[in-house]
């Protein structure tokens, strides 16, 4: 019998016009989308673990999560 490991990876959700995007930055290429938040959040925790167990298949490294930082930048331009 496998032994079951938990990680645990920061996601990003944005909302947009027709729902939301999720997307995990320590999983470069993993997202999703939803039509609701509680769905995005379902679609992502496929997503992930997907990723996760196809890499584990090609003995690829996981690696560690990373911390994300939000933060907001002003900019001006002409017009």
């Amino acid at each position: 019998m496998k032994s079951a490991h938990t990680y645990h990876f920061p996601i990003v959700v944005e909302k947009d016009r027709s729902g939301y995007y999720a997307a995990c930055p320590a999983l470069q290429g993993c997202y999703s989308q939803g039509e609701t938040y509680e769905k995005v959040l379902e679609n992502i925790e496929d997503a992930i673990r997907l990723h996760v167990e196809d890499r584990i298949a090609e003995s690829e490294e996981i690696g560690e999560p990373r911390d994300i930082i939000l933060s907001s930048v002003e900019i001006s331009v002409a017009s």
